[in-house]
This record gives C-alpha cells, structure tokens and sequence, in this order.
C-alpha cells in the first residue's frame, strides 16, 4: 500500500502517554495510523472509520493480517454518521485529514475538484473529535502549516487546546510545511518543537530517523 509520509510521521509522533484504552483514527485510508498505534501502544479498542468503498476494504484486509487483529476494527462510514451514532468515547483521537489547500492547485480542474471534495473540512472534523473524545482524551492531527492559525482558533471555540505542536521542513532552508498538533481539554503551556525530514533528498535527518525507525523496514542516513 501507498504510504505518504505525513501519516507516518504522525502515526511515530502522536503521545500516548495517556495510556489510552480507546483509540479512533478518523479517515483512515488504508489503516495505517491505527495499524502504528497498535504496534506503540496497549490499547484494547482501535476503531478507524473510513467511507471509501476501496480503501475500507483494503483497511479490513490489513488489519486482519496484522498481528493485532483482535484490537483493530474498521467502520465503513461517514465521520458525520459516526459522531452521530457511537454513544463511545475515546482516549485518543487521531486524524491524517485529506485537505485541500491553494499551494495544491493543479492545471487539471477536474482532480481539483475531486480532491477538494474529497477534502475533510476542518470544523467538521473538530467538532467530532470534541464530541467524541473523553474528558481526559487526547486528539493528534497533522494539518497544513498555512491552516495552523484557523485550525487552533476553530479549535478554542469547542474548548480544545493545543499542548504539543511541532513544525515540520522538508529540509533545513525550506519554509514550515507541516504542523502537528496534539489538543485536549485543558489549557496548559505548549510543548513545541521543530522537524526537518531530510538533509539532501532520501537523506534523513537524526531526528526523523529517531523518530519513524521502528516503522520502516530500511532506513537509511
């Protein structure tokens, strides 16, 4: 399967040290993030949700040939009908959100707009997770660094505060491209860092090998 980095980088970052029972991975794709997160963390309830026809069944396939099978199930839905219906309320709440943003116009108009409609709109998705999320829980997402601002205003008005951020170059001398975002209930000091992927292309930096080793078969310097 496709493996884009942005979900790898914050299937490695998102803390858990909440030791969360219950975990959810909004728009899952192929599985990826909750398949990360049962490899990091004890949790006995992994539920991803994903309404695309092909890769809900693509998800299904991988995580019943994971070795964790028994802890991850994914839902074939939309997040709308999913707040809507599930009574529970989870830990931690993780999201790789498909997004649309204007650095992403293409000269084709047509997979513009598909992807822009395919794209998660961002209130939408913090108005589940808020509604989803347990009192103590905590919700990660990687977001565009040009939404950032937006994103945490957005946040604030559902009572949800950020408590570690980390910024993410694609290399040293190129712009912030990346925000990643950990929220929960309670106000308190941000945490925060910067994240530079790679030193020359396919050349990673220490840090993003500290950081992403324990999921890639090869991992070069």
């Amino acid at each position: 399967m496709k493996i884009g980095t942005d979900g790898v980088l914050l299937g490695a970052w998102a803390p858990i040290d909440n030791d969360p029972y219950s975990v959810l991975d909004i728009g899952a794709g192929t599985g990826i993030l909750a398949l990360m997160m049962a490899q990091r963390c004890q949790a006995q309830v992994i539920d991803a949700l994903e309404i695309d026809d092909n890769a809900h069944a693509q998800c299904v396939d991988n995580f019943e040939q994971s070795p964790w099978s028994d802890r991850l199930f994914c839902y074939h839905a939309s997040l709308e009908e999913f707040t809507e219906e599930i009574e529970d309320r989870y830990d931690l709440i993780i999201c790789n959100p498909p997004f649309y943003a204007e650095d992403y116009k293409t000269q084709n108009l047509q997979r513009d707009l598909a992807r822009f409609q395919d794209a998660m709109p961002f209130e939408h998705l913090l108005r589940s997770a808020a509604t989803l999320l347990s009192k103590s829980g905590q919700f990660s997402v990687i977001i565009p660094f040009s939404e950032e601002q937006k994103f945490l205003k957005q946040a604030e008005t559902l009572g949800l505060y950020p408590s570690h951020m980390t910024h993410v170059k694609g290399r040293e001398a190129t712009p912030v491209k990346r925000s990643l975002i950990r929220f929960s209930f309670s106000k308190r000091n941000v945490e925060f860092n910067e994240l530079t992927i790679e030193t020359e292309r396919h050349k990673y930096t220490e840090e993003y090998i500290k950081l992403t080793q324990d999921f890639y078969l090869k991992m070069s310097h």
